[in-house]
C-alpha cells in the first residue's frame, strides 16, 4: 500500500468530522493509526423490527460508504436473532414478531440496501461489502454456552447503568430478562465478525453505544485483541421530533410503504433550519459544494436550495435515478408545469394520494360536485365561483363549465382526475373503472 493510499484511509475520519457524522469514538489517535494500516473489515448492523429501515438509518450508511469509499471492507448485517428479541425500549417491551416474519423482513431489508454499497463497489472498484445474519451463528448457542461462554464474561451491575434498562426498571413494566440479554447477543455479533472476518471496527448510533462497547471489552476478554467504534450523532428535527416522521407517519425506505414521490417530497419540505443542518451528514457532495447551498439557503431561504439537494441526492441513493426523475415529473406535472402523461401510474397515484384524493363511485358527476368532494371547494356554491373565476382546473386543463362532465378520455390511466383550485392546491380523484387500465 502506497502512502497516498494508507492517508487516504486515515483521512475518512477527517471526512467524518467535517460532515457531523461522528458523536462518539474509541480513542482517536489509536483509530486513525489503524485505518492508516489498512484495508480495514468493519460492520454496522440494522435489526429487523418492521420491514424496511426508514429515513433515520441512513445515517449509518453514510458512514458505511464513507469508509468504503477510503478503501475499507464494509459488512452489513440484519440480525434475524437479535430482531426476534429486541433491543429495550426505555418506554415498554418490544412486541415479539414471530421467526417467519423476521425472517421474511431480514430478506427484504437486505435487498433493498443493497444498492447504497453494491453500486459504489460495481462502478467506482470499491471492495463489495460482505452480508450476514447474526442467525447464523446465534441459534447454535445452547443455554450452557450462552451462560458459560459469553454470560461469565459479562458484569450485572454495568449492564443495568444501560440507560434504557435503567429506566424499565424503574417503570411498573420492568424488563424481562429476554430484553435484558439482549447487549450479550449484540456483543457477541463484534466477537463473531472478528473471528471470522477479522472486523475491527463496528458503528453504529451512539444510543447502541453501551452494546457497541461491551462488543469491545467482549473480543477484548476472549480474543485479546483491540478493536474500535464509531457512534452517529442522534438526528432530530429542530423542534425535537425523531427524523423521519412525518404527520405521525414513518418515512420508509421501501417504496411499497413510502412512494419515492412521498419520499422526495418529504426531503424538498423539510424545515430550513433542518435542511441546513442535515445537508453536511447527508449529502456525499464536496465541501465547497454544501457550504455554497447552506449561505443560498440563509440568502435566500425560498430557494429551498438544500431541501432540492437532499430530495434529488437521497433519492437517486435509495430509488434509483429512473424513480428520481418520476418523483420530479410527477411535482411538475401536478402543477400544470409538464405533461400529466410523462407519469408512469404507479407515480401518478402515489403523487395523488400523497395530496390528497378521493374515491368516487359514479364517474359522470360535473365538476363542481368533484371539486367540492375532492375538498377544493367548501360548497356547490364555491366550486361554482371558483369555475367562473377561471381557477378551476381539470388535467392542468381550465374548465370554464361548472356544469360539465369529465368524459371517458379525460381520466388518465389507473382511473385518476387531476382537480387543481388556483396555482397550488391540487386533489386526485380515483374511480377504479374508468379510463385506461393501470
Amino acid at each position: 500500500m502506497t502512502s497516498a493510499q494508507a492517508a487516504a484511509q486515515a483521512s475518512v475520519i477527517d471526512e467524518l468530522h467535517r460532515r457531523g457524522l461522528i458523536a462518539q469514538n474509541t480513542d482517536e489517535d489509536a483509530l486513525r493509526a489503524h485505518l492508516a494500516e489498512g484495508p480495514v473489515t468493519y460492520y454496522c448492523g440494522f435489526d429487523p423490527t418492521a420491514a424496511s429501515l426508514h429515513v433515520g438509518h441512513l445515517i449509518q450508511f453514510m458512514v458505511l460508504r464513507a469508509l468504503q469509499r477510503a478503501g475499507h471492507q464494509p459488512i452489513v448485517l440484519v440480525g434475524g436473532a437479535t430482531g426476534l428479541i429486541g433491543d429495550p425500549r426505555e418506554s415498554a417491551e418490544r412486541q415479539l414478531n414471530d421467526r417467519e416474519t423476521v425472517a421474511g423482513w431480514v430478506d427484504r431489508i437486505r435487498r433493498r440496501v443493497a444498492p447504497f454499497l453494491d453500486r459504489p463497489a460495481a462502478e467506482q472498484g470499491l471492495r463489495a461489502p460482505i452480508y450476514v445474519d447474526n442467525l447464523d451463528w446465534t441459534q447454535p448457542l445452547s443455554a450452557i454456552d450462552f451462560l458459560r461462554d459469553l454470560g461469565k464474561h459479562f458484569r450485572v451491575n454495568r449492564m443495568l447503568a444501560k440507560e434504557a434498562v435503567s429506566a424499565r426498571l424503574n417503570s411498573d413494566a420492568g424488563i424481562s430478562y429476554t430484553e435484558f440479554s439482549y447487549q450479550i447477543l449484540q456483543a457477541n455479533d463484534f466477537r463473531e465478525l472478528f473471528r471470522r472476518h477479522h472486523c475491527t471496527l463496528q458503528t453504529g448510533g451512539s444510543d447502541q453505544w453501551g452494546n457497541i462497547t461491551a462488543g469491545i471489552d467482549l473480543v477484548r476478554r476472549t480474543e485479546g485483541a483491540s478493536t474500535h467504534a464509531i457512534g452517529t450523532p442522534l438526528i432530530t428535527t429542530a423542534d425535537g421530533k425523531k427524523i423521519g416522521k412525518t404527520e405521525g407517519a414513518t418515512v420508509w425506505l421501501d417504496p411499497d410503504l413510502t412512494s419515492p414521490y412521498a419520499f422526495f417530497q418529504y426531503w424538498l419540505n423539510i424545515d430550513d433550519v433542518d435542511a441546513r443542518a442535515w445537508l453536511p451528514l447527508f449529502s456525499e457532495r464536496p465541501a465547497d459544494e454544501v457550504a455554497a447551498l447552506i449561505a443560498e439557503s440563509l440568502e435566500r431561504p425560498a430557494s429551498r436550495a438544500p431541501q432540492r439537494a437532499l430530495a434529488e441526492e437521497l433519492t437517486a441513493l435509495v430509488h434509483g435515478p429512473e424513480q428520481l426523475a418520476q418523483a420530479e415529473a410527477a411535482g411538475r406535472a401536478l402543477f400544470g408545469r409538464a405533461e400529466l402523461t410523462e407519469l408512469d401510474p404507479p407515480t401518478l397515484a402515489a403523487a395523488l394520494t400523497e395530496a390528497g384524493a378521493v374515491v368516487i363511485d359514479d364517474p359522470n358527476v360535473p365538476v363542481s360536485t368533484l371539486l367540492q368532494q375532492a375538498g377544493l371547494a367548501s360548497s356547490l356554491s364555491d366550486a361554482r365561483r371558483t369555475v367562473k373565476e377561471g381557477g378551476a382546473y381539470v388535467n392542468n386543463m381550465r374548465v370554464t363549465d361548472a356544469d360539465a362532465v369529465p368524459t371517458m378520455s379525460d381520466w388518465l390511466p389507473g382511473g385518476w382526475l387531476v382537480l387543481r383550485k388556483g396555482k397550488r392546491s391540487v386533489a386526485g380523484v380515483h374511480h377504479a373503472g374508468a379510463g385506461h387500465p393501470g
